[in-house]
């Protein structure tokens, strides 16, 4: 309705604005019944062309060209005459042909045919009336002269909207094919980033459990300390080259972006607070809702999150006690918050390269969460991720 509405109240306007004049100016030119008649009968046939003039343009100009002739002659005939403003519906739809006219066959035809139509209708009046005043008089000429005006009009407002249409198919070539360098760009840089990565860190996480797997196989000349660390070290080092596979796999191919390996969720919290305790570190968990409840992205992040917190606590904290908590009963919203005290023994200096917090918040501002870190009164430093539970679907 909304996308009908506008062409019908452009075709109302435009059916008063063609055929009113005539109507509204006959009364000064002639009020013989002759005329009138003539001029009812060609205006309804000129609404009925006008309207439709989109779909039928050649057959529209050329009908109401012949209805303009025959009232002409035939009011010739009865010895009336017609208003000049009878021309302006021939003048609408000549420009309606120049725009809308996209074949130009159709065009040479409805120009051969008002000719034919032309030399018969001044035949007929010539034959019709003994009046020299309607035998194909200068003013008819007058009026149709100008005709051939509209009818460029038409064509040259055409021209102008294929060309913009022609520009803006351009733009959006252009635009495709610079989305498209863009996407290859990007694509060889990350394969790119994936052969660094395997070159160097898959290559390190390789020797890293090779050699923990050569002092397990030599367990039994290990103190009982060494060989708690030693499995840690290991389990460690495998899990890491699995995820990094995956990610690697993903970086060559984002199409292949399922993992081989299972995706950490909070049932594997445990096994990281362990992983921390074997290092040495001191932590504690206080979790209050069901993992299995929990959408695997949310699972996802907050393990992230807890490694991440955990690692830095290890770097910049040594010895420092660890607390997690994983709060679900608040509105809605998953609360993560992994707080750790002052640190027992000097941080290792330079550790770190400053982008864990960094890679924690985009990780939870994916899921429309919120994350804060800073330091405590005490010393110590504090996480806190918010992530809201209705992202399941991400």
């Amino acid at each position: 309705m909304d996308g009908r509405w506008p062409r019908w109240g452009t075709d109302a306007g435009l059916v008063v604005l063609t055929f009113l004049p005539a109507l509204l100016s006959q009364p000064y030119v002639d009020t013989s019944g002759p005329a009138w008649a003539s001029l009812t009968v060609y205006e309804a046939v000129g609404v009925v062309a006008l309207l439709l003039r989109r779909r039928l343009p050649a057959t529209a100009f050329i009908v109401v060209y012949a209805a303009l002739l025959a009232a002409l002659v035939g009011s010739a005939g009865a010895g009336a005459k017609l208003s000049p403003l009878v021309f302006l519906p021939l003048a609408v739809l000549l420009y309606n042909l120049g725009n809308h006219g996209t074949s130009w066959r159709r065009t040479v035809s409805a120009v051969l045919g008002v000719t034919v139509l032309s030399v018969a209708g001044l035949w007929l009046n010539r034959m019709t009336t003994d009046s020299g005043d309607f035998q194909g008089g200068l003013d008819v000429l007058a009026a149709l002269a100008p005709m051939p005006l509209a009818w460029a009009m038409g064509f040259a407002a055409r021209t102008r909207q294929e060309l913009l249409a022609a520009a803006e198919r351009r733009a959006a070539d252009a635009r495709r094919a610079q989305a498209l360098q863009a996407a290859q760009a990007t694509q060889r840089e990350r394969t790119r980033i994936a052969g660094e990565m395997h070159d160097v860190v898959a290559h390190s996480l390789t020797l890293l459990v090779v050699h923990a797997e050569t002092l397990r196989a030599r367990g039994g000349e290990l103190p009982d300390w060494a060989r708690a660390q030693v499995d840690g070290l290991a389990a460690a080092g495998r899990q890491s080259s699995g995820e990094l596979r995956d990610l690697l796999r993903m970086l060559r191919d984002p199409a292949d972006a399922v993992p081989l390996h299972p995706v950490p969720d909070l049932g594997e919290l445990d096994a990281l607070l362990d992983s921390h305790r074997a290092a040495g570190g001191m932590v504690e968990l206080t979790m209050d809702v069901a993992p299995e409840s929990v959408p695997e992205p949310v699972q996802l992040a907050v393990y992230r999150v807890v490694q991440e917190a955990l690692v830095n606590a290890r770097r910049h904290a040594p010895g420092a006690p660890v607390h997690v908590t994983v709060d679900g009963g608040n509105g809605g919203e998953l609360r993560c918050e992994v707080v750790n005290g002052r640190a027992v023994r000097q941080a290792t200096a330079g550790a770190g390269i400053g982008l864990g917090l960094v890679s924690m918040e985009e990780r939870v501002s994916a899921l429309d969460g919120e994350l804060t870190a800073g330091p405590t009164r005490d010393g110590g430093f504090r996480v806190t991720a918010t992530m809201p539970w209705e992202r399941a679907d991400v």
